[in-house]
């Protein structure tokens, strides 16, 4: 999965794309993903990648979609700890906080290293 992740992101980044690029910093508890998996949010809202599914990979592609339009990284904190309902397809019972930054564009890191 992480060289399909990274063969997308190199394909973006020479397409002159911008992509947000998500990765878990921090974990506590039980969660889906473990610190340092990746996704890629497209502009579009398609992602590669998963930090996990549900609820809080929805928060994490659309806080992708604001660092794509503002170029503002920003951290999610994913908290999958809520009680357990009838309706509930499982909880997982961690916390989690995801990086999001952008790249791509001006702001790009690789630009960023190019520049030195």
């Amino acid at each position: 999965m992480t060289a399909t992740l990274y063969h997308h992101l190199q394909e973006m980044l020479a397409d002159e794309q911008e992509v947000a690029v998500a990765t878990i910093v921090d974990a506590k508890g039980s969660v889906p993903r473990e610190v340092g998996a990746k996704m890629l949010i497209h502009p579009q809202g398609r992602h590669v990648g998963t930090v996990g599914g549900g609820c809080g990979e929805a928060d994490v592609i659309r806080a992708g979609l604001d660092v794509i339009h503002d170029g503002i990284p920003r951290t999610v904190h994913v908290d999958l700890t809520e009680d357990i309902s009838m309706d509930s397809l499982g909880v997982c019972g961690g916390v989690m906080d995801v990086f999001v930054e952008r790249w791509g564009g001006a702001s790009s890191p690789d630009k960023e290293r190019s520049a030195d």
